[in-house]
């Protein structure tokens, strides 16, 4: 079983930064999927960025250029630097894990978000104008 914590959520002013931590427990064989997915109230579950085993990164469009996503497989942990926050990237964010494959495109994976086999429970975003 795999458990993932996320924490760093807060609230910021637009052009400021987070950085958002995801703590895996539990064995996570390779290869393997780790992504970020973020939900605003009212929209569906989207992908915002992703990495796999090999290290291979993928982003939203939406994201390119602002967010960065990296792993460190010694702590066990996911991360996503978030810079040049705008007030659209307000949402609950969530850390999710596919075990046994790499990543998709960043669209697959947000038509198929429910694929994911493991996911944390969020944290949340705010970003203020």
């Amino acid at each position: 079983q795999v458990q993932l914590v996320e924490s760093g959520g807060g609230s910021v002013q637009a052009g400021g930064s987070l950085r958002l931590s995801c703590a895996a427990s539990g064995y996570i064989r390779r290869p393997y999927c780790m992504a970020w997915f973020r939900q605003a109230p009212g929209k569906e579950r989207e992908g915002v960025a992703a990495i796999d085993s090999d290290g291979t990164t993928r982003y939203a469009d939406s994201v390119k250029g602002r967010f960065t996503i990296s792993q460190d497989n010694a702590k066990n942990t996911l991360y996503l630097q978030m810079d040049s926050l705008k007030p659209e990237d307000t949402a609950m964010y969530y850390c999710a894990a596919d075990l046994g494959q790499g990543c998709a495109t960043i669209a697959t994976m947000s038509l198929f978000y429910y694929g994911m086999d493991y996911w944390g429970k969020g944290t949340l975003v705010t970003i203020s104008s």
